[in-house]
């Protein structure tokens, strides 16, 4: 099984670009005016961390399903542990996201009040969407032999990830929420100025390009133990 090859020069120039894009996309953030949005106020600037996080995730369980699926096509071990990686990263961005939403409502709606879990459906879907990750990470740490877990990850994994746009989309959109989009609220086009937009979208592909960063980190250092141990991680 060979190694990947690091082009180093091109590595670091898309991550330079990638943290000089996030930068403006922080300085926009917070400088540039919003229009008066009802009971959000200056907290809907939350906008251009909270939802990119979940975008995040979503992207991060799809590479790591890809590396599942070559790992269950070719058995080799390098891609169970860039499945591993993405999968860690995007849990990560996951729980950030989990955070973030619920500092937002304690801020807004609930507001002088002691209320933090506000019993949201997108809330449990997403609780259960990282429990169901929390899942493949212990059913990694079970398996000793290197070969038998990767395919047993692997296609756990692939079952995670066709839970995710159900749970993270899909269900929460049947049902009664603070969420845009949801049942009976008007959809997040509908509510969101044109100006906001103008740094929202770009707020998805910088975070995104955060994961590539740190997922590429994770991987490369991976790869350093497995050429010592011949073992991908647990």
């Amino acid at each position: 099984m060979a190694e990947p090859v690091v082009n180093l020069k091109r590595y670091l120039l898309t991550r330079n670009l990638i943290i000089g894009w996030v930068t403006c996309v922080l300085l926009a953030a917070f400088l540039l005016n919003i229009p008066k949005i009802n009971i959000l106020e200056h907290t809907a600037r939350n906008l251009y961390f909270h939802v990119p996080m979940w975008f995040t995730m979503m992207a991060a369980v799809f590479v790591s399903a890809y590396h599942s699926f070559k790992v269950l096509k070719t058995g080799d071990l390098v891609e169970d542990i860039r499945a591993l990686q993405a999968a860690r990263v995007g849990a990560f961005f996951g729980v950030l996201g989990l955070l973030t939403g619920i500092v937002w409502s304690k801020f807004t709606w609930y507001v002088g009040t002691d209320i933090w879990w506000n019993m949201d459906p997108r809330q449990y879907m997403v609780s259960l969407q990282l429990l169901i990750y929390g899942a493949y990470f212990v059913l990694r740490s079970a398996l000793d032999d290197p070969r038998k877990r990767s395919r047993i990850a692997a296609v756990y994994n692939l079952f995670a990830a066709t839970t995710t746009p159900f749970l993270l989309y899909v269900i929460p959109r049947q049902m009664e929420s603070l969420h845009p989009g949801a049942e009976g609220n008007p959809a997040f086009s509908e509510i969101t100025d044109p100006l906001m937009r103008l740094v929202f979208y770009p707020a998805i592909i910088g975070f995104i390009g955060i994961f590539w960063i740190v997922y590429t980190q994770r991987v490369r250092i991976s790869l350093l133990k497995y050429r010592v141990t011949q073992d991908s991680e647990m």
